[in-house]
């Protein structure tokens, strides 16, 4: 399997797996519905366990952009490589939420309230505050990146393990994301990834949904610049550091 395709189908299990735990609290008449945060953040959490399982071996398992581009500014990630990591993962996230809406689509359409709706796509603050609300998407993503820069540390003689979400395997991954979404993700939602926003924001915009509401474009920035700048800066201080 080649990285394009890795980073594809990593993000793609991401997204399928998280937005469905989204679809599953927040739809009317799911088995899962009003079953709450803590089910939400552990369901996001194993959605990071299984696409990083999966894309580790072949390129790193970033299936966030604002991972790669922070590895790339800290030297560890080829910047030649990073336009085809961003493409896949965007692609990859539009096809993971389009089956979301295929699963659940007869839940959606009972689903009167637009804001649960797009709500299993993309994130929303819970008040809304523009600068705090990018503020919180910035240092979630900071913390990411941060410590995601020093997993990949480990090596294996004297070479260093593939760069990226899988150098130690899995299961730290999704516990970070974990103990970022229970700690920080009660302000906007915790996207603390671009594509996983903007790739389900636009299946939202695209798919037929009884009453839909707006995709809530004026928004769309914020969990897209944020953790950009919070994976640079975190890219930033581990250059300082080290």
């Amino acid at each position: 399997m080649s990285p394009f395709n890795a980073e594809l189908i990593g993000t793609f299990l991401l997204i399928l797996l998280g937005c469905g735990v989204n679809a599953n609290v927040v739809l009317e008449g799911t088995k899962g519905q009003n079953s709450g945060w803590i089910v939400i953040t552990a369901g996001w959490a194993f959605a990071v366990f299984v696409g990083v399982v999966v894309a580790a071996p072949y390129s790193g398992a970033h299936i966030n952009p604002a991972v790669t581009l922070g590895l790339a500014a800290a030297g560890e990630f080829a910047w030649a490589s990073v336009p085809g990591y961003l493409v896949a993962q965007m692609i990859g996230a539009m096809l993971g939420a389009f089956a979301v809406w295929l699963v659940y689509r007869d839940h959606f359409n009972r689903t009167a309230d637009i804001d649960l709706q797009l709500g299993v796509f993309s994130t929303a603050p819970a008040i809304s505050n523009r600068l705090l609300n990018f503020l919180s998407e910035a240092l979630g993503t900071f913390v990411l990146v941060f410590t995601v820069l020093y997993f990949t540390e480990a090596s294996l003689g004297d070479e260093k393990t593939i760069i990226g979400l899988g150098s130690l395997g899995a299961l730290p991954v999704a516990l970070l994301v974990w103990g970022i979404g229970l700690s920080l993700g009660g302000t906007t939602g915790y996207a603390i990834n671009p594509a996983r926003d903007l790739g389900p924001r636009i299946i939202h915009l695209l798919v037929p949904i009884n009453g839909k509401g707006h995709s809530q474009w004026g928004y769309a920035w914020v969990p897209v610049v944020g953790p950009v700048l919070g994976g640079l800066l975190a890219a930033g201080l581990y250059l300082v550091l080290n």
